[in-house]
């Protein structure tokens, strides 16, 4: 019994084969990758140094340039303007952080006068 769908076509439909090839999964064995060189490189390009894409990615400080612009103007800007580009310039360690400023305490002064305890000295010891 032939299998079904495996009989002849009609002379006009076949497809005509040159030569002995190689069809179906021996066709596609034989047509494995072979290495065809480096795809990294392309032909043309110019490569880079190293030193040129530090330089590009290293980060860039504008704070001298923002601080000259904004005071040689008239206009001077605010202080607590200025206070915040320069916190924002300072890292988040406890050693970027300027130290904090204690708070002086005033010499606490008395409300009597020398005059008052005189008299004090008087009504309490009974002394002229």
């Amino acid at each position: 019994l032939a299998g079904a769908g495996r009989g002849n076509a009609p002379p006009g439909l076949q497809q005509e084969q040159e030569g002995p090839r190689a069809t179906g999964p021996a066709r596609r064995r034989k047509a494995a990758p072979q290495p065809r060189g480096n795809k990294a490189t392309v032909k043309g390009r110019v490569v880079k140094s190293a030193i040129e894409e530090y330089h590009k990615k290293k980060p860039v400080n504008h704070l001298t340039a923002n601080l000259k612009y904004m005071l040689k103007g008239r206009f001077v800007a605010n202080k607590a303007i200025t206070e915040q580009v320069l916190a924002q310039n300072r890292g988040r360690k406890s050693k970027d952080q300027p130290p904090k400023k204690a708070v002086k305490k005033k010499p606490e002064g008395t409300v009597f006068t020398e005059e008052d305890f005189r008299r004090f000295e008087r009504e309490y010891f009974g002394r002229p």
